[in-house]
């Protein structure tokens, strides 16, 4: 009877055994299919060159808008839109009647004045008439000189004249309308002088890491793949409200033919100072944006981590990240689109 029991035991054992066995297989064939092989590269920060990337359009440094210093009735307009205009031409005139009748009433006006005192100063000679009258006399006198001379320049400035030898860019009035002082009646550059700056929108970090004076290099498809040099010339202080980003100006250090007030253009600036980045290949980035995106890391080669990274220059199949990678020993660059954030991964070489 004991021996029946003691073999029934041992069989039991035996069952649990092989049963044990059998479970750590399964679970070894489980978690090695939930593995997933992936290919990784270290990280190393390094000086990054920091390339900014932005396009705008082409335009020049003295765009001008043009008015009347004195309101009225257009008169003449000379020019109209995309016409070639010569520094000091005639553009447009304002009706002179008004102004004109104003300045004769003031030429009047000194005429009496120079009277009155020329006769309260032969009246002061034959003490008929006071020193206070005498020099009130000749306040009015002065004042009335004043008013002419103000006169005389506002009858000058009845024609608008180019400022800059150029082009007309647009026409905000028409002949028969009133416009009152300082109303824009045209509007000019001076294309003909080979003032072409071209226009960008950047990100306040992008802004931030530029110049006045780093170098940029600028293509347009209108100039067939030619290649301008550029540099910073300017930035703004303050963001565009429309826009949302802060401008930039890129001046050509050279002229150039073929360009209009408007042309797209594509640019990439180098600054001048330097910034610690990590370069990456392209494919492992997921989900990028135009400043941000995500990439798989790892620490200890066994557990996939998704990180929100951010972006800086594209360079051919690589791109540099400027943050994100600071915990991150590894980054993951094949087999990243069957991971998930924690999943269990196998390092192949």
């Amino acid at each position: 009877m004991k021996s029946n029991i003691t073999q029934i035991s041992l069989s039991l054992a035996l069952l649990m055994l092989f049963a044990c066995k059998g479970s750590d297989k399964r679970e070894k064939a489980i978690v090695q299919q939930d593995t997933i092989p992936v290919k990784v590269i270290s990280l190393l920060a390094e000086n990054a060159d920091g390339e900014v990337a932005t396009s705008g359009y082409f335009t020049t440094n003295d765009e001008t808008l043009l008015s009347f210093k004195n309101g009225g009735v257009i008169n003449r307009i000379y020019v109209k839109e995309g016409d070639k205009v010569s520094r000091g031409q005639v553009l447009a005139t304002v009706n002179p009647t008004e102004i004109s009748s104003q300045a004769q009433q003031v030429q009047l006006s000194y005429q009496k004045a120079l009277r009155d005192y020329e006769r309260a100063d032969k009246l002061y000679k034959d003490s008929v008439a006071t020193l206070e009258q005498l020099q009130n006399a000749k306040t009015m006198l002065d004042v009335a000189k004043k008013q002419l001379q103000s006169a005389k320049f506002n009858e000058s400035y009845t024609t608008i004249n180019a400022t800059v030898s150029g082009y007309v860019l647009r026409k905000l009035a028409n002949e028969g309308q009133i416009v009152g002082p300082g109303t824009p009646v045209l509007q000019i550059n001076g294309a003909s002088e080979g003032n072409w700056v071209l226009k960008v929108g950047l990100s306040d970090k992008q802004w931030s890491a530029l110049k006045v004076g780093d170098r940029a290099v600028i293509t347009a498809d209108a100039l067939a793949g030619k290649t301008l040099q550029a540099k910073v010339s300017r930035k703004s202080e303050s963001i565009d409200p429309q826009s949302g980003t802060f401008g930039l100006e890129l001046s050509l250090n050279e002229p150039v033919k073929g360009l209009a007030a408007g042309m797209f253009g594509k640019a990439n600036i180098y600054p001048s100072k330097k910034q610690s980045a990590y370069v990456i290949p392209y494919d492992a980035l997921l989900d990028g944006g135009e400043n941000e995106g995500y990439v798989f890391v790892t620490s200890d080669n066994q557990v996939a981590k998704k990180v929100k990274v951010q972006l800086g220059a594209v360079q051919k199949d690589k791109i540099v990240i400027t943050g994100g990678l600071e915990e991150a020993s590894s980054v993951i660059i094949s087999g990243s689109a069957y991971l998930t954030d924690g999943s269990r991964i196998k390092v192949i070489k």
